[in-house]
């Protein structure tokens, strides 16, 4: 049975609306609730219809002056404003702000009026500060920070409802990105039944896909590899039986070095497999780079003969007295990957340039070469398994070099990276982390 859904585009229409309604009901209540307490203040006034009884005796004694003493000190008295007027006159001798408080639908707390039957009328308002006296003003300035408050609240929880989900599977889909394949969307915000939820669902279901794809990839390459080591070797065993018995030997020499270019895709194949599976559990102990790197430059010095290429090497004195923690032999294969790389993509006469330096305590090794470099566009994707970038730099190899050089750099908590030079060539930086100096 599928589950109700409430969308959120509802939820946010009715959000901002009952916010609405809510502020405005609130609004009214505060100001009814402001309104009552001027008016009972006025009404607890006593005997301010005997007051005007008395004012309209005075006038009709034709005794204005005594009216107006009689009232101001009466006034005075219950700290109000009195005033004797004739009806038929209307409002015109009232102060404006009152006149505008008797005339307003607005204000429900009008002046007092004590009606008199012979036409007149006693108004009584507050003295400015006396009890009950409120500006008008204060009303609408409470409706208007009562609605601010009230709107701001509704827009910060729409906001919270909509952006931290959306932050939660953005953080989770960089975690997943960057390797850790377990991290999944929490069941709280995939079980809401709104966009948000099934964005989230759509997500997990999608991640658990291609984990599982990405899974089969790896067992199908390792066991393919695995598989291929056994009759590769026996394959070798025979061709090597073959031509001590008289085989032609140019037959049986590009035999045997398909073989070996077999037996090396499938080595390469499984180290990357046991790198990207297995890094966080290597064994890892106090290395010297600068070590390494001079092996692996001795290592292809007959490989650079033969190819014309000249290998150059420049170390920093801080270089030479750092170690790096980490598997000495993958390290080793790291830096050979690199460089191998680069012999390969180098005209004969030009040169390999390798540059190890130790700046703001990390090691950082720089192999350019002179080669025709890459397109900019892909150069992102020279360090993903089996890429090959254009002709120039198709090579003989089967794009796994760079591969396991990056997992293997990660595995050690580096970074790896290439760029074309402004001269030309591609230079392939190494970032590792340092784990003291001697």
């Amino acid at each position: 049975m599928k589950s109700f859904m409430f969308p959120l585009f509802w939820r946010i229409f009715i959000s901002i609306w009952l916010a609405m309604a809510v502020t405005v009901v609130a609004s009214n209540l505060a100001t009814r609730y402001l309104l009552d307490r001027e008016r009972q203040a006025i009404e607890r006034q006593v005997g301010l219809h005997e007051i005007a009884r008395e004012a309209l005796n005075l006038r009709n004694r034709e005794n204005r002056g005594e009216m107006w003493r009689f009232l101001r000190s009466e006034g005075e008295r219950l700290d109000l404003h009195l005033m004797l007027i004739e009806k038929e006159e209307g409002h015109r001798g009232l102060p404006r702000n009152i006149r505008e408080r008797i005339q307003s639908g607005w204000y429900p707390n009008k002046p007092a009026l004590i009606n008199l039957e012979e036409g007149y009328q006693l108004v009584a308002w507050p003295r400015m500060g006396g009890d009950g006296w409120l500006d008008p003003r204060l009303f609408r300035f409470l409706e208007f920070a009562l609605a601010f408050v009230l709107i701001s609240l509704a827009c910060w929880w729409i906001a919270r409802l909509v952006s931290k989900p959306l932050k939660h599977m953005e953080s989770t889909a960089q975690a997943i990105a960057a390797g850790d394949t377990r991290l999944r969307v929490p069941q709280r915000i995939a079980r809401r039944r709104d966009e948000v939820g099934q964005l989230a669902t759509a997500f997990n279901a999608m991640t658990d896909r291609l984990c599982q794809l990405l899974e089969r990839q790896n067992h199908l390459l390792r066991d393919i590899s695995h598989d291929l080591r056994t009759p590769l070797a026996r394959q070798r065993v025979a061709i090597e039986l073959a031509s001590d018995t008289g085989a032609d030997p140019a037959m049986m020499a590009s035999i045997l070095r398909q073989n070996e270019r077999l037996e090396t895709m499938t080595g390469q194949i499984l180290t990357l497999y046991r790198v990207s599976e297995n890094g966080d559990a290597m064994e890892r102990e106090p290395v010297q780079p600068l070590e390494l790197i001079n092996r692996v430059l001795q290592d292809a010095a007959d490989f650079a003969a033969q190819r014309g290429v000249d290998c150059q090497l420049d170390a920093t004195d801080a270089s030479r007295a750092v170690s790096v923690r980490g598997d000495a032999g993958l390290l080793q294969r790291a830096f050979d990957n690199v460089l191998q790389n680069a012999l390969d993509h180098t005209p004969s006469g030009k040169s390999v340039r390798v540059s190890v330096s130790a700046p703001d305590g990390s090691l950082q090794v720089d192999i350019a070469d002179d080669g025709p470099g890459a397109p900019e566009e892909l150069l992102q994707h020279l360090f993903e398994p089996f890429f090959r970038a254009d002709k120039s730099r198709g090579g003989k190899g089967w794009g796994l070099g760079l591969a396991i050089a990056r997992d293997i750099v990660a595995a050690h908590g580096g970074t790896i990276t290439a760029r074309n030079q402004p001269g030309g060539g591609l230079e392939v930086n190494i970032r590792l982390p340092v784990e003291r100096v001697s």
